[in-house]
């Protein structure tokens, strides 16, 4: 991921104890200053947050988190959970809960899977292990089926080659072609390998020339050829192969568009790309919907929920 493209960054005066005063004091007698605590957590690091959080058992004998939770309530409440809560350790919480939940939340498994790096995807299973003691590819194996369960492990593999690939670029292109318009019925296991293994770049090459052969977006031949869960993990893969910070944008629009709000989806997405890419997240909001994402989330929020969740998309690009 590019340095820097994070609208949350590192605060340059930081003193753990300091803020964990500021927060102290935020909570302490009667009613609660949320703006104290919004303002503070949404403008330091999630590593600054584990020092702030330290900080305060050792001055006040008391857990940060739980004091946090005993004090806030609701969609904002859990905002501010997941801000306190390690980048890795928070997507191991995620996947537990898609996994082990009343029935399994296939959106959660998706997205966390098509959009990290092999890397994040090797840290995330060890955590998992270590937290739970359990092997997370078991666990979704365990709870998933068919050719959903097969991109799921292929992804889990976190084995993506490096780089492009030139010479494979064209018989690339051949067999998702031959795998899908071409014959009668598709080949899905051609897609899963391709799609599975070969890295960003190179899938955007292959993409090109899977047009050029077949006349079709690849994205349009997966929506033909396809459907239900694995249409979309499918579709997720070639998202964010083409621009995950467009995935991600795609998906929080999805999130506010419509009566309602899936919060778990929007508060998960503003806080783990908080500090890795909501920049660019925006820019693509913007160039997506021709709206921002500051106007979207203002008005379908609201409350402290809606100032926590705007101070992290960090503007308006109106």
């Amino acid at each position: 991921m590019m340095a820097g493209r994070g609208t949350v960054k590192s605060h340059s005066g930081f003193n753990a104890n300091n803020d964990a005063e500021v927060l102290y004091k935020a909570m302490k007698g009667l009613g609660t200053d949320e703006d104290a605590i919004i303002q503070l957590l949404t403008a330091r690091s999630n590593a600054q947050r584990q020092e702030i959080k330290a900080a305060y058992k050792t001055l006040h004998g008391k857990d940060l988190v739980d004091n946090l939770k005993s004090e806030l309530g609701g969609t904002f409440e859990s905002l501010i959970v997941a801000l306190m809560t390690p980048p890795i350790t928070y997507e191991v919480m995620c996947l537990r809960d898609a996994i082990k939940g009343a029935g399994t939340d296939e959106k959660i498994l998706v997205e966390i899977l098509a959009s990290r790096s092999p890397n994040e995807v090797n840290q995330i299973k060890s955590l998992y292990k270590q937290e739970h003691n359990d092997d997370l590819e078991e666990d979704v194996t365990g709870d998933t089926g068919g050719h959903f369960k097969r991109m799921l492990v292929v992804l889990l593999q976190a084995s993506r080659q490096q780089g492009i690939q030139e010479d494979l670029i064209q018989s690339d292109a051949q067999a998702l072609f031959a795998a899908g318009e071409k014959k009668y019925g598709t080949d899905e296991g051609q897609f899963i390998t391709i799609l599975g293994n070969r890295s960003n770049a190179h899938l955007r090459r292959v993409f090109d020339e899977y047009r050029k052969l077949s006349g079709y977006e690849i994205e349009e031949s997966i929506q033909k050829e396809t459907s239900g869960t694995l249409q979309e993990v499918m579709l997720a893969v070639v998202k964010c192969a083409r621009s995950v910070p467009g995935y991600f944008a795609d998906s929080l629009y999805s999130a506010m568009k419509g009566t309602g709000t899936d919060d778990q989806t929007l508060i998960r997405i503003m806080v783990s790309r908080s500090e890795v890419d909501m920049l660019d997240i925006r820019a693509e909001f913007r160039k997506r919907f021709a709206t921002s994402l500051h106007k979207t989330i203002q008005g379908d929020t609201a409350g402290d929920y809606r100032k926590a969740l705007l101070l992290l998309c960090g503007g308006d690009d109106a």
